[in-house]
């Protein structure tokens, strides 16, 4: 299950939101390595609240516009939850086939259905997803929902793939949608993304000039005691 998981987020990541960063005229490649830093603090905490704020200082500092940086990420926070559906679905799969219940089609849409919804908005605290994953199986009673405890001890595992997933799905969408609807420079971004320009807020704010030194005036010389 674990495996699976993760071939089917990097699936996700590499094919899927790299085929929507190739049309928008980015690389995903030179994105993820813009983004390291937040992806490295996400990777160890499980969170993608914990970089929220640095996450959109670095999209607005990459030229994509603050109305758009403001409503996307925030958003997508809450709805775009690319990677916390992909583990829910497989999740309910592996615990009907560890358990021998039979599912048809209808039951898999439904749980990829249900997954859609449950999912929204459980993505700030680690370890909610069994809350979600155990309100998913009791809409599908055809799956025991003591198959939970099969899942328990490797949540924590697929915990780090749900949050870095979902942080580069949200980010992607953010570059898409600012691409699409022409609010963002892509000089800038490129630039950016090459690795050309360190800080893009000051890069076109020009260095103020040097003070001039105060000039100390003139004292007549102290009398010899």
């Amino acid at each position: 299950l674990v495996l699976l998981f993760y071939v089917a987020v990097a699936f996700f990541v590499f094919v899927v939101l790299g085929l929507v960063m190739r049309l928008s005229g980015f690389s995903l490649i030179k994105l993820l390595r813009y983004l390291r830093e937040e992806l490295a603090v996400v990777f160890a905490t499980t969170s993608s609240d914990s970089v929220l704020p640095q996450i959109m200082a670095k999209l607005r500092n990459m030229g994509v516009r603050d109305s758009t940086v403001g409503l996307v990420i925030p958003t997508g926070y809450s709805f775009n939850l690319d990677a916390f559906s992909i583990y829910i679905t497989l999740a309910a799969v592996f615990i009907a086939q560890a358990t021998n219940t039979p599912i048809g089609m209808a039951d898999l849409l439904t749980i990829l259905a249900i997954a859609l919804v449950t999912s929204k908005g459980a993505h700030g605290v680690p370890g909610s997803a069994i809350v979600v994953l155990a309100a998913t199986l009791h809409a599908i009673p055809a799956i025991p929902a003591i198959g939970l405890v099969l899942v328990l001890s490797v949540d924590w595992f697929m915990g780090i793939a749900r949050a870095v997933g979902n942080l580069i799905g949200n980010c992607v969408a953010t570059v898409a949608i600012a691409a699409w609807e022409g609010d963002i420079d892509r000089e800038r971004a490129h630039a950016v993304l090459d690795g050309l320009v360190d800080n893009p807020e000051s890069a076109d704010v020009p260095s103020p000039a040097p003070l001039a030194q105060p000039v100390s005036p003139i004292l007549p010389p102290h009398p010899v005691v």
